[in-house]
């Protein structure tokens, strides 16, 4: 027989549509979240929700389900409780975290923590669920620990560095709490501390994989890897299109309209620069090569823009008034 009523554990109506399950069970795993939850029990509540959910968001199987429910000696021999919370195929896509917490938003500004991930779906407790076990914690993902001998779960995350390290090349240091399968069979959990070398040259959205730090592989299987995607952190007067950087350079009217050499702070480093004579606001200066150092290396553009200092004392007001005067008969297209 059936012992839980799916439904009751997310407490919509059985007739609720996919939408409104959908909306429950976010606000669920929220509320249950290990981090903000005050509940003991949080842990096994979070693997009962999802459970739950991975059987009647599926529309065969919650067909199966409700059969259950109209005829409850049917399918003694089966039941719906004895899957991961990922689903008994192919686990917890990386598409349905993403949508259950916003796109790392539920948790911060810098998107998912891989403990946020794991203490979402259990932290490897076990909960029950339709008289069966429930796996939680990796198992969520698909079999991190879910078969024998099998290789841990890839696991992805992201890491924000500096634009000069790119250019340079630099190390960084990130903390992860990870899942640790123990000898007889528990999951720990254990604090690392990695050392990265962040490759020069390496362009925004690439990955950088460390072999073997993902999810810890069940019985003799080899550990998952990490793959973590480089996001570059630059100040508000540049962009980067693939290995070219776009610099705004702010330049005086005289500047511009006499030309002049310069020296310009870049992410390439200090660099003399001349503006030709008669520039506008707007014109880009090509510096070729010196945008990231990639395989391919990069441009680096200079956009100039030009600044008119403030007038301030009576001396700038006449010589402003004699620049009108100077040029009283050009005509500007407006």
């Amino acid at each position: 027989m059936v012992e839980k009523n799916y439904y009751d554990i997310l407490g919509v109506k059985k007739d609720a549509s996919d939408a409104d399950i959908k909306k429950r069970y976010r606000k669920l795993v929220r509320q249950y979240h290990p981090d903000v939850s005050d509940d003991p029990d949080a842990d096994n509540k979070i693997a009962e929700i999802n459970n739950a959910y991975e059987t009647i968001r599926d529309k065969e199987k919650r067909a199966e389900y409700d059969a259950m429910l109209d005829n409850p000696f049917a399918g003694q021999g089966g039941g719906f409780g004895g899957q991961a919370a990922g689903g008994s195929q192919g686990g917890f896509r990386w598409e349905d975290v993403k949508d259950q917490f916003g796109d790392g938003e539920a948790f911060g500004e810098g998107g998912f923590r891989f403990d946020d991930i794991f203490s979402a779906f259990g932290r490897g407790a076990r909960g029950s669920a339709g008289g069966q076990s429930q796996r939680g914690g990796f198992d969520q993902f698909g079999g991190g620990f879910g078969s024998q001998d099998s290789k841990g779960q890839d696991q992805h995350a992201e890491i924000t560095v500096d634009l000069a390290s790119v250019y340079s090349g630099d190390d960084y240091s990130i903390k992860l709490n990870v899942p640790v399968r123990q000898p007889n069979g528990s999951v720990a959990y254990d604090n690392k501390t990695l050392k990265i070398k962040i490759p020069k040259g390496i362009t925004d959205g690439k990955q950088i994989r460390l072999a073997g730090q993902g999810a810890a592989g069940n019985g003799g299987g080899k550990n998952g890897d990490l793959f973590l995607k480089v996001k570059i952190r630059h100040a508000d007067n540049i962009r980067i299109e693939g290995a070219d950087v776009y610099q705004t350079v702010n330049i005086a009217p005289w500047e511009a309209a006499l030309g002049d050499k310069i020296n310009v702070t870049t992410p390439a480093g200090t660099l003399a620069v001349t503006i030709p004579k008669n520039s506008k606001t707007g014109n880009n200066l090509r510096l070729k090569g010196k945008g990231i150092p990639a395989k391919q290396a990069g441009d680096l553009y200079l956009t100039l823009n030009i600044v008119n200092p403030d007038i301030s004392t009576e001396a700038a007001t006449q010589a402003y008034e004699q620049l009108k005067q100077a040029f009283s008969e050009t005509s500007i297209n407006r």
